[in-house]
């Protein structure tokens, strides 16, 4: 385990999350339109606390999606600022909860708190472990070139690079198309060069 479980629930949600817009999903199309597909996102993840259910709930979870896409990309250094722009402005209330079968976990704001405050500052406490442990190269983009994604690599060697199968099947019959095509951009140096 690299982090707490709660903060790679918290992580691997807020990837799903940016993994609904379009460019992201796996239909290439917006996956988060009502409020029953948010609410499916959330019990899908376990999320607890207020749900409003109503469109300005899911436009705020809308926003909240684009900064979070936006400080997946940032280098630690811009993390840092991020997170602490988010800590200075929510209502933070941190405290200790046991729910749904969960074991003593961290929960950052009130759970009467709006969705989309509570997104925000359960992403920052998130991403302070992730910026204490300098593991932010843990958090990527997919490597596809056609897919807009993120993914969070919890793997022992660092090494996944898509979002999700889809895109490395993808990815990988690309490259064996162009090999078989003998598109020279694939193919390995062979070691005559004089």
């Amino acid at each position: 385990m690299h982090f707490a479980y709660d903060t790679e629930d918290v992580l691997e949600f807020d990837a799903a999350l940016i993994n609904t817009a379009p460019g992201a999903s796996r239909s290439g199309e917006e996956e988060l339109v009502t409020t029953a597909q948010l609410r499916d996102l959330l019990e899908e993840h376990g999320w607890s606390g207020r749900f409003d259910r109503d469109e300005q709930e899911l436009a705020e979870v809308l926003e909240v999606r684009r900064d979070l896409r936006r400080v997946w990309a940032l280098d630690r250094d811009a993390m840092v600022a991020a997170v602490n722009a988010v800590l200075d402005t929510e209502e933070l209330a941190p405290h200790l909860v046991r729910h749904d079968g969960k074991d003593w976990h961290l929960h950052a704001s009130p759970s009467h708190a709006p969705l989309a405050a509570r997104l925000r500052l359960e992403t920052a406490f998130a991403l302070v472990d992730v910026i204490r442990a300098d593991e932010t190269d843990r958090l990527r983009e997919c490597g596809a070139e056609d897919c807009d994604g993120v993914l969070l690599d919890l793997s022992r060697n660092r090494s996944k690079r898509f979002c999700s199968q889809r895109c490395a099947n993808r990815t990988n019959m690309t490259a064996y198309r162009r090999r078989q095509a003998g598109d020279p951009v694939d193919r390995p140096d062979s070691g005559d060069a004089a």
